[in-house]
């Protein structure tokens, strides 16, 4: 099962997620995301552990504890939608205007 762990410290570390998740059974991984230019923690992760009810047990005990300094949102992870949310485009039609033959950018 994979679980989504929101409300991280940014302090967190994979290492100390796999310590917290380990005490209810196998962790087949953990991930944290980061911002790909800063390489900074964007304050959530996933969890994946193979046994449904190990993974239930961590959902149910881990949800709402702190791990430094931060109360944890644990739940199970929704898959990805496969339209993105339709977040596309820029209203179209202002690029590059002129104005008495002077252009902006």
């Amino acid at each position: 099962m994979n679980i989504y762990v929101g409300n991280l410290s940014y302090e967190a570390t994979e290492e100390d997620l796999k310590r917290a998740f380990e005490g209810f059974g196998q962790v087949e991984s953990v991930n944290i995301i980061k911002d790909k230019y800063s390489g900074r923690s964007k304050g959530f992760g996933f969890v994946e552990m193979p046994a449904k009810d190990e993974a239930q047990s961590a959902i149910n005990e881990l949800n709402d504890t702190e791990l430094k300094g931060r109360t944890l949102k644990v739940n199970e992870a929704r898959p990805r939608s496969e339209s993105g949310g339709g977040r596309g485009g820029y209203g179209g039609g202002r690029r590059g205007g002129s104005r008495g033959g002077e252009r902006r950018f």
